[in-house]
Order: C-alpha cells, then structure tokens, then sequence
C-alpha cells in the first residue's frame, strides 16, 4: 500500500467526521486471524486462542471501507498488540516517520488535539492510539458516550473485513499453502479489494454489509 501524503492523511480524517462523525480520526485498526493449514514443524507458533492455524492480517482502514495500510503474516498465537509493536506501521507511528499532520482544532471548539487511529481493548493505549474504556458498567456518561463513538466508528475495519471475506471466497476455508505464500494470497486480495471499489466495477452495494 503506498504511504499516505499529509494531504491524505486529512482527506482521511475529513471523511471520518462526515461519515461517522468522529474527529482527527486517521483509520479504524484491527487484526482477522486467516485459517491455514498447520505447517510441518511449526509447533504451537501459528495455533490461535480458537484452537485453529492461522497467519494474522492487521489493518488499518479508512471511513470507505478502503484499505490503508496492512502487515500480514504474524503468527496466530500473538496478540494484536504485540503484532502492531512488531510491525512497519507500529514502528513507524512510533518513530513519527508517516507524514501524520501535526494537531487540529477539533470541530466546534478551540481545542487542538493529535491526529489519531481507532483499536479494541487489544491494542495499548498511546498518543496516536485510542481505545475504549475498560468494563461495561461505567457510571460515567461521558465515558459511556466516548466508548459508544469509538466502537461504532472502529466498526468500518470489522465490515471491511466482512467485505473481503464476501468478496474472495478463499478466506471461508482453511487455505492449504506454504505460508510465505499464504501471505501473498491475503496481500493481493487488499490490493485487489482497494483497486475493484475505487474503479467502481461492481456496483457499490457490493461493498455494503
């Protein structure tokens, strides 16, 4: 995926607000365990908490259902948070080396805050990461609303993998290949997913769930 442009970058958080009306919001983060054969003598390294093989897609998604960036071939058994950590795009939120803009005004105020992305509970909390709060029983309304915003904006990653899977059978049942090719097959299929929305060759109620 080509790195986004400062421009990018804000056109990306424009249509968060518009779409989905959350501010400074730079893509929705999330990892989808891929179900592969087990490797010859890969011991417990691609066995996931579902008790099955896989290899691991993080990815970061726009307002669009487009995808923006994407790391795959994590093992099954890490975390989301430790593949982010490990990851070309972690390292590089961490390094400031994505060309983010620099803080906003938030709309309606005088409030500047960072540019940020959207995780679960999975993901560490950071200056460029937010998340929502723990527990499901908050006596705070405030918070309640902020998780009730973060959720429901962070959801485009879960219907964009949703697309992906309706769009490219292959992902509903175990892909029986070596896993540097496994990787290959998920990375042209984001490829793939990005290019068939963006020249509008399937109707776009194809990309709705």
């Amino acid at each position: 995926m080509p790195q986004p442009t400062e421009e990018r970058w804000k056109q990306i958080s424009n249509d968060f607000w518009n779409v989905w009306n959350f501010p400074n919001c730079l893509g929705a983060l999330d990892g989808k365990h891929v179900t592969i054969q087990a490797p010859a003598n890969s011991g417990s390294n691609f066995f996931n908490y579902k008790k099955t093989f896989s290899v691991v897609l993080l990815a970061l998604v726009d307002a669009n259902y487009n995808f923006i960036a994407v790391d795959v071939g994590a093992y099954g058994k890490n975390s989301d948070g430790g593949i982010l950590a490990h990851s070309n795009l972690g390292k590089s939120l961490e390094n400031g080396s994505l060309n983010i803009p620099n803080d906003e005004i938030l709309p309606n105020t005088n409030i500047s805050a960072p540019y940020v992305i959207l995780g679960d509970e999975a993901f560490p909390l950071k200056t460029y990461l937010m998340r929502p709060y723990p527990g499901k029983q908050l006596d705070d309304l405030s918070k309640r609303i902020y998780n009730y915003r973060v959720c429901r904006t962070r959801r485009v990653v879960e219907n964009c993998f949703g697309i992906l899977v309706q769009k490219f059978r292959i992902f509903n049942r175990r892909i029986q290949s070596k896993p540097e090719n496994v990787d290959y097959i998920i990375l042209a299929t984001c490829v793939l997913h990005n290019y068939i929305k963006n020249t509008a060759i399937l109707p776009m109620k194809f990309f709705k769930i």
